[in-house]
């Protein structure tokens, strides 16, 4: 019989060492009776079938598991052992910023502060109130008593003036 005979139960895929060099396979008979085989490869290259005790195979396919939990543990040990801070750095979901990105994002605060600073001290207080202040264009007017279009207004030309000295 073959490993595709209707009456085989079937197996479970697992992986196996390269060094394992037998398959195991039940089967069931017409009288619903199980026969355990081993099947290998002999050393002049014949597949050899072979019945075994139902104990056999148990303690064979007992071995396995085990040398499949022997194989998980060493891929454990490989792929911990390879661990380095690049790797580590590779898989993290929030990477961290790097020197160079720390240093460049202050070099641009800083420019942003001196710009900011350097605008009119009526566009500064509503630049900073809107975009640090969490102030709707409303609010700003209601609070300064003038109206919505001019604080828009001052905003934006806050805006193009700081993009004039940053550039």
């Amino acid at each position: 019989m073959d490993g595709n005979h209707p009456n085989n139960k079937p197996r479970p895929k697992r992986r196996k060492a390269e060094d394992n060099p037998y398959t195991l396979s039940e089967m069931v008979d017409a009288s619903f009776v199980s026969h355990y085989y081993i099947s290998f490869i002999d050393g002049q290259g014949r597949n050899i079938r072979l019945e075994i005790s139902k104990e056999l195979f148990a303690t064979f396919d007992r071995f396995e598991l085990d040398d499949l939990s022997f194989l998980n543990e060493v891929d454990n040990h490989y792929e911990h052992s390879e661990l380095t801070e690049a790797t580590l750095n590779a898989r993290a979901l929030h990477k961290p910023d790097t020197v160079e990105d720390i240093v460049s994002h202050r070099i641009q605060s800083k420019k942003l502060r001196e710009a900011i600073a350097h605008l009119p001290q009526t566009q500064r207080t509503r630049l900073i109130l809107y975009y640090f202040g969490d102030m709707t264009y409303k609010q700003i007017a209601d609070m300064e008593g003038c109206k919505y279009q001019t604080v828009q207004e001052s905003i934006y030309a806050a805006l193009e003036k700081i993009k004039k000295l940053l550039s």
